[in-house]
């Protein structure tokens, strides 16, 4: 089994990376694999409304030049999938929502593809709008027919300098248990 994480932040191994990779460490402790693709420096648009992608229908989007067919074809070979974002005015990254976009109009297009897979939103604030953040990444899982692993509170860190999020204790416990569970989902789903 795999779970493939997209850290959505501009910042390079940064609050949304620290609080992923202490989900992955529980994910890692039950033998799961993980990948974490941090779209720092990427650059991905959003979708175009060609429609493209519903009459070629090859799990691909019509747009070649940067790296989201790359990144559907790992979300359909995992079993889980994450998205992470800090909260930029109240919302996600327009990164993460160009992937959401993209990959969500592709996965439609092609009999929602990531279909029964596992999901779960990551976010990092500094002070407020992550709930919208994490409602935004949700409804991409959703609306593709995914299937969302809870933990003990909204998958939500504190912390605004790199690393702040290690200081929020609450935080970090709500994404050991995310990782609990999503190894526990995953392995009920995989039995």
């Amino acid at each position: 089994m795999k779970v493939i994480a997209f850290n959505t932040s501009v910042r390079m191994d940064g609050n949304t990376a620290i609080l992923i990779k202490q989900v992955f460490k529980e994910l890692e402790n039950a033998k799961i694999d993980t990948e974490l693709i941090q779209l720092a420096g990427e650059k991905i648009c959003g979708c175009i409304a060609c429609g493209q992608c519903s009459v070629t229908k090859n799990n691909k989007c019509a747009i070649t030049n940067d790296p989201l067919n790359k990144y559907v074809a790992k979300m359909l070979q995992a079993d889980g999938i994450i998205i992470g974002s800090p909260t930029y005015f109240a919302d996600c990254t327009a990164g993460a929502k160009a992937l959401i976009e993209r990959a969500g109009m592709v996965s439609r297009a092609n009999n929602n593809l990531f279909k029964r897979k596992v999901g779960a939103a990551v976010v990092s604030v500094r002070r407020a709008g992550a709930i919208h953040a994490f409602d935004s990444i949700n409804h991409f899982f959703t609306i593709g027919e995914m299937i969302i692993v809870g933990a003990s509170y909204w998958n939500v860190g504190i912390g605004r300098e790199i690393g702040e999020v290690n200081n929020d204790q609450e935080g970090q416990s709500t994404m050991s248990i995310l990782g609990k569970n999503m190894a526990w989902l995953l392995k009920k789903i995989n039995a």
